[in-house]
């Protein structure tokens, strides 16, 4: 197992993370967690509604 140096690391993943898509990709992944999570929540919380018929 190779040793790499804390500072080689964090450059090469600057440069992979612009390789993967930048930060247009970062807010296409931000809107469907948050899509996601408020779909859980409707989805849970409907359960329970009580209906006083």
């Amino acid at each position: 197992m190779e040793h790499h140096p804390a500072a080689a690391w964090l450059a090469e993943a600057a440069t992979a993370a612009d390789r993967q898509g930048g930060p247009g990709m970062l807010r296409y992944v931000l809107l469907v967690m948050i899509l996601g999570c408020v779909l859980t929540a409707w989805f849970l919380l409907r359960g329970y509604r009580r209906k006083d018929d």
